[in-house]
Parts: C-alpha cells; sequence; structure tokens
C-alpha cells in the first residue's frame, strides 16, 4: 500500500540516501556533493518553518520518495509563488508514484496559499520530471541553455509552471504562509 504522509524527523535518513543518489548519478539537481543528514534536516527545518509542505511517500519497504516545496524567491513579492522539488528511490520511477506525490504536493502547497508552482529542472534531457510535471498541469515557459556543469557536460534547466487555485484570476485575500 502507498501512502503519502508529512515527513518526519525519523524519514531523514532515507531521504539522505535517496536524494544522495539523484546527486551521485543524476543530473536533476546540479548538487554535486550529497548533503549528510544533519543538512537534510536542517533543509527540512527550513521549508516546515515557512508553513510549507514537505511530504514523503512509502510503500511496505519503507520511503520511496519525497518532495516539497519553497518561495520561489525570497523578496515579498514573489509571497505566492514556490518551487517545487520531488525525488524517488531508484526503483521507483516508472509506476506512477511521483505523479501522486507531486499531485498532493500542490494540493497541500494551494491549501498554504501558494498561487503559482514553478518547476526547475535540471537537464532538458530530463524526461521523467518533465513528464510528470506535464501530467500534473504544468506547462514549459523557458529554457535556460547550458547553466550547469556536471558529469563533465553543459546541462539546461528547464522551466514549468502550473497556476494553483485562483492563480492569477483574483487578489490574494491575505499574506501566504
Amino acid at each position: 500500500m502507498i501512502t503519502i504522509r508529512p515527513a518526519a524527523d525519523a524519514d531523514i535518513p532515507a531521504i539522505t540516501t535517496i536524494y544522495a543518489h539523484h546527486v551521485l548519478h543524476g543530473t536533476g539537481t546540479f548538487e554535486t556533493t550529497p548533503p549528510d543528514e544533519k543538512d537534510m534536516a536542517a533543509r527540512r527545518a527550513d521549508v516546515l518553518s515557512r508553513g510549507l509542505p514537505y511530504l514523503v511517500l512509502e510503500d511496505s519497504s519503507g520511503v520511496i520518495g519525497f518532495a516539497y516545496c519553497n518561495w520561489f524567491k525570497p523578496r515579498p513579492a514573489y509571497r505566492f509563488s514556490a518551487e517545487d522539488s520531488i525525488y524517488l528511490a531508484p526503483a521507483a520511477p516508472g509506476k506512477g508514484l511521483g505523479r501522486l506525490l507531486l499531485t498532493e504536493l500542490m494540493a497541500q502547497a494551494e491549501r498554504c496559499g501558494v498561487r503559482k508552482l514553478i518547476a526547475v529542472i535540471g537537464d532538458s534531457t530530463n524526461q521523467g520530471s518533465i513528464g510528470v510535471h506535464r501530467s500534473c498541469g504544468f506547462e514549459p515557459v523557458g529554457v535556460l541553455r547550458s547553466s550547469g556543469w556536471k558529469f563533465e557536460r553543459w546541462l539546461d534547466v528547464v522551466l514549468m509552471e502550473c497556476p494553483l487555485g485562483l492563480g492569477d484570476s483574483t487578489a490574494p485575500a491575505q499574506s501566504a504562509a
């Protein structure tokens, strides 16, 4: 059975392991040195301190994915726009789990007052991430060519966006979290 729930302190080792795999073997993140558990715990605490969701996806074997969003930029005018991050364990892709996780993240972000979710996807050949975002209603808005250097090659950044709830059709009633 698949469960999506808020991440807990006890999930940090699994989250760190999943992310380390992507740092060492993937181009979805431009980090080149995997952060340790202390760093990952601090990152989670930062997201939660802003009133934003940080989720894990688990099956009978344990945590097999995580997702969160954080404010797109620190300036106040950006307070209704957040950037999402989603990572799955190496054996999890291709089963629709990313879509389940991203869909729940979008719902929780909307409840937090986010009106626009932005995907900043490492590597224009990252069809898995591009595809899961597209399947959840994100639309491409641009490509930053050769913005990163990893694994001895230049990598693009793909930008996608998705309005949440009322999007930009009305003024926000209150400040976002």
